[in-house]
């Protein structure tokens, strides 16, 4: 097995992915398709399923450990409050480009129009959504200990920042804490390594199974949709993302991908950007150089307030709705679908098409009847695991490069391994010497 182990795991992941792609197409033609989708849900699936629960076993403890280490390892709080602006700030400019990108891709490929709705079955949706009062107030956990019982990850992040903030303040009495969570992270980080090993093979299941229950008809009949969908968030990649890491970080974008393959290809294959976390931290911090005092702070942010293929998607559905059911939109509906994609897709949750049932606060920017966005879920539901695995993927990319930009401007990016060879072996430069005795506080 010394091969196996000897390929890089992005190129195990891929080629798993698409022989599961290959394995669920033939099995599907071979069986029919509901009898394909039916054995590997019973012998195959299961073994997806494994590697989702391992990953998402990992997510409270990492976001806990590392999130306390990258504060302990900030040594003074008030950094914290320039990693959090730049952060937000860095989000929230990305998730208005991808509007933008979203609502133009729309309007060029224009996929509502000349859909036939006709077989679709409607699927209730609520158009409630919790006020941001209500979003705020539950940043704060009632109980930190069910707070992580429950992996609510906004509250584990503001409970975890403030126990670093404690010790830091507390100086030498809370040094043996600082170094328990500092000494556990590394541990949580290899414990990774080890449920990674298992990612390829989740990997197959997974995809075989969406290939052969989904099958290419229902592809077709929508694939203007996912063709506009695809296009656009490969768009964003590339220019918004592309664009922050070459031209305002002055960084080569390819070592970036290279070094981000791995949680790539797992965000698309889970399409889960929370269950892709574990890898996210990893990948950044080991191949991209982000210190552990950004990586533990801004991603497990990212994974649940930065949706910028959320948003973007949510700005082609309501076009394509538009479109489909013959809506004139003025320019003043395009401003309100941008600006409620945007908001909503910061309390969209980090799991496969949790968006779509936002649509229905989108759609009512251009009071859109329930019965319509029934049927537009309705009709977009079986595929959408398609798109989703595609906007997952964008929204770790994003992650990632919001990361990285954090980290330089911060002092806190690794250059000399961000910079380095892939098929070379990286021997980081030897550490100044400690003075003896120095005072540490």
């Amino acid at each position: 097995m010394k091969w196996w182990f000897g390929v890089a795991l992005w190129k195990r992941v891929l080629g798993a992915l698409v022989l599961g792609l290959i394995f669920g197409a033939v099995l599907a033609q071979l069986m029919g398709g509901e009898a394909a989708s039916s054995f590997i849900e019973s012998y195959v699936k299961p073994v997806g399923d494994l590697f989702i629960r391992l990953i998402r076993m990992l997510i409270v403890p990492l976001i806990l450990t590392t999130l306390v280490a990258g504060v302990v390892a900030l040594g003074d709080p008030k950094k914290l409050g320039s990693i959090g602006l730049k952060t937000i700030a860095l989000y929230f400019a990305t998730t208005l480009f991808a509007n933008m990108i979203g609502i133009i891709f729309g309007l060029v490929f224009r996929p509502g129009a000349g859909v036939d709705l006709g077989g679709a079955d409607a699927v209730p949706v609520s158009t409630e959504a919790p006020t941001l009062a209500d979003r705020l107030l539950n940043i704060v956990p009632d109980n930190p200990v069910a707070a992580l019982a429950d992996g609510d990850v906004l509250a584990i992040i503001f409970f975890a920042v403030l126990l670093g903030i404690g010790i830091l303040m507390a100086g030498r009495q809370g040094k043996l804490i600082g170094d328990f969570f500092t000494a556990a992270s590394d541990v949580v980080l290899k414990v990774t390594h080890m449920v990674m090993e298992v990612a390829p093979f989740g990997v197959f299941a997974l995809v075989s199974f969406t290939t052969a229950s989904q099958g290419l008809d229902a592809l077709l009949a929508i694939a203007v949709l996912i063709a506009a969908v695809y296009a656009g968030l490969l768009t964003h990649v590339v220019l918004v993302y592309g664009g922050l890491i070459r031209f305002v970080l002055n960084l080569p974008v390819m070592n970036f991908i290279r070094g981000m393959l791995d949680a790539i290809a797992v965000a698309y294959s889970t399409a889960s950007s929370s269950a892709t976390l574990p890898v996210t931290i990893a990948n950044a911090s080991e191949n991209l150089g982000v210190k552990r005092s950004i990586a533990g702070s801004v991603l497990p942010l990212g994974a649940t307030i930065n949706m910028d293929g959320t948003a973007l998607y949510l700005g082609i559905l309501a076009l394509f709705t538009a479109q489909a059911f013959g809506y004139d939109l003025t320019f003043m509906n395009y401003v309100l679908i941008a600006f409620t994609a945007a908001i909503v897709s910061i309390g969209a949750a980090g799991i496969p098409s949790a968006s779509l049932f936002l649509l229905a606060i989108v759609l009512s920017t251009f009071n859109v009847p329930p019965e319509q966005v029934a049927i537009i879920v309705g009709f977009i539901l079986p595929v959408d695991r398609i798109m989703d695995m595609a906007r997952t993927a964008t929204n770790v990319t994003g992650d990632a490069a919001v990361a990285t930009a954090v980290a330089k401007w911060e002092g806190e990016l690794d250059e000399d391994l961000y910079r380095h060879p892939a098929d070379v072996p990286y021997e980081p430069k030897a550490e100044p010497p400690e003075v003896a005795g120095a005072d540490r506080d």
